[in-house]
């Protein structure tokens, strides 16, 4: 068969053109991992990120009540029985921890007494390391250059902020991650439809990390309808909303399969848990120097000032300026959700957790590298007319900023992560769980009864404290009568309280503790001052 020219006569038939793509607002990275620059940028600074975080993990900060918490209840996933200390009542959904559960495992399995807080802060490197390389995929795909993506990624990873709550068992952090990842899908330059679901789904999983997640799906909408082809945008976005949908009514699904979606006697309820968290005393407005929210306000700047005050000043510059500037417009998703977790923070009777402020740090590092990029930009930018001597005094403005921007930084972030790297604030828990294991001190842990804190909890199962009746949640020996029941004396039956600052500051609406710390003589001490640990034993004469 020859093919045939086509004649003056029978002129060839026009060819269609496809609809011109609209680009995004800046230029965006097609396929990170095939550009070599990019891996060596996003490797050495996750190099440096692990290196500081992972630096003195076990030892700082001090174990909280919720690390405690959520390791149990995934220790408990992992034993597949309910021996947690905390008994769930839908304060929070269960996949967090089943998560945890997963990543604690192989080093759970390799060495199960490192099952407990302090060890299990190093799984959370995991977490930690693609959080971070999550933020630089995220910044090159809303069209960052190289070098502001990667201030992004030191920004999220290096502050203070970060190197202390990152470290720690909670949550948030596993929720971050998921979130990052959906608006990492939604910017897809690709702009398949498969991306928009996966980023429905993954927000889902991220909600049902942490549920506060909810406020910011507006955000990634905004993400996913600006960088979805206009063609296929509703198609996009219903797939993208419906695969949410769908994976979120997993729990309460959960809830009405096991009776306890409405509240009943006998039995916990997920409606008593949204009642509860909707409704459960606030810590008062953030600005209000008296309040608790204050205080935890007063402990993100403690740690670091730069991050916070001017990254959400950042998100907001840029988020009013979208209109008409290329940066604002390509960053609106995460200056919005920055924006919003602000406003949420900002509510003069809400609940403000100390955690909370994970969930922003990740925005705010993008909006302040948005608004170093527009000002680099803005001042290299070329203009017609310039000559070369223009051009090398913009160039050394740029330089002379960035120097005096990191002289501001370096030292106070130094300052703020020199307690991470040398303090060991948790020496005290560490000697008051080998005193406790030591059976030259408790000759029988399976027939001794200890009221103990979350921190310690997991430390005094492995060491062979009966879960519930041995090794006892403080809280449970007053509040929980399955477990009082148990001591028919009261805290004539218990034999040990470990007295962390913890217990002796809740002990005071306590009736059985408080007893049992008055009633007890300390027989080992660990530390110093308030953050001491006390083991005290119940005097043989009191019983």
């Amino acid at each position: 068969m020859t093919a045939t020219l086509p004649t003056a006569e029978a002129a060839p038939p026009a060819v269609r053109r496809p609809a011109p793509v609209s680009p995004g607002p800046l230029r965006p990275v097609l396929r990170l991992r095939g550009s070599r620059p990019d891996l060596l940028v996003c490797g050495a600074l996750l190099a440096a990120i692990l290196l500081v975080q992972g630096w003195n993990i076990t030892g700082f900060p001090a174990l909280s009540d919720d690390e405690g918490t959520y390791l149990a209840q995934a220790w408990a996933v992992q034993e597949g029985r309910g021996l947690a200390h905390y008994t769930y009542w839908y304060d929070h959904p269960p996949l967090g921890w089943i998560q945890l559960a997963l990543v604690t495992w192989i080093p759970a399995a390799l060495s199960p007494d490192a099952m407990s807080v302090a060890p299990m802060r190093c799984a959370m490197l995991l977490i930690s390391a693609v959080s971070a390389v999550l933020v630089y995929v995220l910044g090159r795909r809303l069209g960052l250059q190289r070098w502001a993506a990667g201030l992004a990624m030191a920004l999220f990873g290096l502050s203070p902020l970060a190197v202390v709550l990152q470290r720690e068992i909670f949550l948030d952090n596993i929720a971050v991650m998921w979130i990052l990842l959906a608006f990492c899908l939604a910017a897809s330059p690709r702009r398949h439809l498969w991306h928009h679901f996966g980023a429905g789904l993954a927000a889902a999983v991220a909600v049902l990390s942490k549920e506060t997640m909810l406020v910011i799906l507006p955000a990634l909408l905004l993400t996913m309808w600006r960088h979805s082809h206009r063609d296929t945008r509703k198609f996009a976005v219903t797939g993208a909303v419906t695969a949410c949908g769908l994976i979120g009514l997993a729990y309460p699904l959960f809830a009405l399969l096991n009776h306890e979606l409405f509240p009943g006697p006998g039995h916990v309820s997920l409606i008593d848990g949204i009642k509860y968290q909707m409704s459960r005393p606030g810590s008062g407005f953030v600005l209000d120097p008296g309040s608790g929210s204050h205080g935890v306000l007063h402990s993100w700047l403690y740690y670091d000032r730069v991050l916070p005050l001017c990254g959400l000043t950042a998100a907001v510059v840029l988020l009013a300026a979208a209109r008409w500037s290329r940066t604002g417009r390509a960053l609106a998703g995460p200056t919005a959700a920055a924006v919003i977790l602000a406003l949420v923070a900002l509510r003069p009777s809400g609940y403000l957790p100390a955690m909370y402020v994970i969930q922003v740090l990740p925005f705010l590092a993008l909006a302040l590298a948005g608004v170093a990029a527009s000002v680099a930009g803005a001042l290299l930018r070329a203009r017609p007319g310039q000559g070369p001597r223009r051009r090398a005094l913009r160039r050394s403005a740029v330089a002379l900023l960035a120097v005096a921007a990191a002289v501001l930084v370096v030292p106070r972030w130094y300052d703020g992560n020199r307690a991470a790297l040398t303090v060991d604030a948790n020496a005290p828990y560490r000697s008051a769980a080998e005193w406790l294991g030591d059976r030259g001190n408790v000759a029988d842990p399976a027939r001794t009864r200890v009221l103990a804190d979350d921190g310690i909890w997991l430390d005094l199962v492995h060491a062979g404290y009966r879960p519930g009746t041995g090794a006892v949640w403080f809280y449970k020996a007053d509040l929980d009568p399955a477990v009082s029941t148990t001591m028919p004396r009261g805290w004539r039956d218990v034999d040990y309280v470990v007295s962390s600052p913890t217990v002796r500051r809740d002990a005071t609406t306590l009736p059985l503790v408080k007893a049992a710390l008055e009633n007890s003589e300390a027989v080992a001490s660990f530390g110093e001052g308030p953050d001491r640990i006390e083991i005290r034993r119940i005097r043989a004469g009191a019983r």
